[in-house]
């Protein structure tokens, strides 16, 4: 997944008004102000988007949406998943037309009716924190959604769409937490394959048309591709492109670059792979060094490791599995030689042995050339397999939350890489009634805890889990949701990062000689 605390703070965060004038005096002068700390306050506005799940035959879609309880900044606020409505020419014209004073016959009051009437009613419209609301949807031509939430529903805001597709190739559960808008996205794990079917979907929240640029990378290095250059994506729109149409290249393994000019966009991969299952493809994490890739469930039966490394310098990586009691390298395959701007993977196939894990990339010597990765987890085997994808993920931080819950089908995976960790878990109530329930873990240095979550008391319908970490070392976080359906335990796994839910605000000092001459 993205970098969430950068995507949030780049472009869907509103800080809290601040006031005063800001002293000029340099530091160390008379009469210099003492420094302060900055203040960590709540956002007051995010931005969330979320991709068509549409295109599947007897699919049935379900989103959720939810605010974790606690103090938000600001007014009350709204929370609002709405259809993506297309900006038209006329639409921009008719802006353009209009002004303050051009409105004597009343003519742009039907304008902004008519305008107003093409705008379709929000999808999903949550009211109060610390509950989540859902809608579901059975429409092949569900369109993209486009979220927005203000003061005290911004922090912290989190929304997922779930749809299960109980028939034909690649049916399957397909889960995905719904993201901020941002301008740069890697995707390790996509394919061109005879056998798969990925679409990447592009959606820009904003009125005004943007381009986009596809860079595809195989094994052998950069695909040849003339269309992925310059892709237009208009105003409150997504567009959805079949990545084997980009190339003429058929290849297993492909890392998708995904880059803005000018605008910023949402980017998700709808993987369909024939007979193996379907999901959602998450953005990695910004390119580091070290990554980690947690959530692995403890009855995988395969898990495929791809990376790539973006820069000029090739990396070599140690990889480890932080299992149940300890990590450890898996047999054979304890490094991995990425060239650059070549995708690497390998098959790790079932290296769990039975019991939950992560993923641990860290550099090989003294280097740390920038990596991204994801895996490919299989349950099952035969006609009764399924699929979904863990990407490399930030830690959570202050606070993480993922939506979509139910009483049963629900595991939480949290992994402690550096050392010891304490975090508090609460589910929420349920959308149509119960109470939350908190519970603490500790986390041993090197190790992933798998856990089912407390389940609310009198739970009706579908409830969130937020992580915060609150002593010891970093924590990972995915969950894992299940569903079983014709024999098949359909999945999806989803990462937990820093939800952003507060900045870092400097202080400010009022300092009323700077208006001396």
């Amino acid at each position: 997944m993205k970098s969430t605390p950068l995507s949030l703070i780049a472009g869907t965060v509103a800080l809290a008004a601040v006031t005063g004038f800001a002293a000029l005096t340099a530091p160390g002068e008379a009469g210099a102000p003492e420094a302060k700390a900055a203040a960590r306050l709540p956002v007051e506005r995010t931005s969330l988007l979320c991709p068509s799940p549409g295109g599947v035959e007897l699919a049935e879609t379900t989103y959720t949406s939810v605010t974790p309880a606690g103090e938000g900044g600001g007014e009350a606020g709204t929370a609002e998943l709405s259809p993506a409505v297309p900006v038209t020419d006329d639409d921009a014209k008719d802006d353009g037309k209009k002004s303050d004073t051009e409105d004597k016959d009343g003519k742009g009051d039907k304008a902004d009716a008519k305008k107003d009437a093409k705008k379709e009613k929000p999808v999903v419209t949550l009211k109060e924190s610390g509950k989540p609301v859902t809608a579901e949807t059975s429409d092949e031509e569900a369109p993209a959604l486009i979220g927005t939430a203000t003061g005290r529903l911004a922090p912290g805001w989190a929304a997922q769409q779930t749809t299960v597709s109980p028939a034909g190739s690649a049916r399957g559960l397909l889960g995905l937490s719904c993201g901020a808008p941002d301008t740069d996205f890697w995707f390790p794990g996509a394919s061109t394959g005879k056998t798969r079917q990925d679409y990447i979907h592009l959606t820009n929240p904003d009125d005004s048309a943007l381009v986009a640029d596809i860079e595809l990378y195989g094994p052998e290095g950069p695909l040849a591709s003339d269309i992925g250059d310059g892709i237009t994506v208009p105003g409150r729109s997504s567009v959805p492109l079949l990545l084997s149409t980009l190339t003429t290249d058929a290849v297993e393994d492909v890392t998708v670059h995904v880059t803005t000019r000018g605008g910023r966009i949402g980017a998700a991969i709808k993987v369909a792979e024939d007979e193996a299952g379907t999901d959602w493809l998450a953005a990695s994490t910004d390119p580091s060094g070290s990554l980690v890739l947690p959530g692995i469930p403890a009855d995988a039966t395969s898990v495929q490791l791809v990376a790539f490394a973006p820069g000029e310098d090739d990396a070599d990586v140690k990889v480890q599995l932080l299992g149940k009691n300890a990590p450890f390298s898996p047999a054979g395959n304890d490094t991995l030689h990425i060239k650059s701007q070549m995708t690497a993977s390998v098959d790790l196939k079932d290296v769990t042995g039975g019991e939950p894990g992560s993923v641990r990339l860290t550099p090989v010597g003294s280097g740390a050339t920038p990596i991204v990765a994801a895996l490919r987890v299989v349950r099952g085997s035969g006609d009764k397999q399924e699929i979904a994808y863990i990407p490399a993920t930030e830690p959570v931080g202050g606070r993480a939350t993922v939506a979509d819950n139910r009483a049963k089908g629900s595991v939480l995976s949290l992994t402690a890489p550096a050392a010891d960790a304490k975090v508090k878990v609460t589910t929420s109530a349920g959308s149509e009634g119960g109470e939350q329930a908190v519970k603490t873990y500790t986390v041993k240095a090197g190790t992933t805890l798998e856990v089912i979550p407390e389940v609310p008391s009198g739970l009706k319908g579908a409830y969130a889990l937020t992580v915060e970490t609150e002593s010891g070392g970093p924590v990972h976080a995915a969950r894992t949701l299940t569903v079983t359906e014709g024999g098949i335990k359909m999945f999806t796994i989803q990462t937990l990062p820093d939800d952003g839910g507060t900045v870092d605000v400097p202080r400010v000092t009022q300092d009323l000689s700077v208006l001396e001459d």
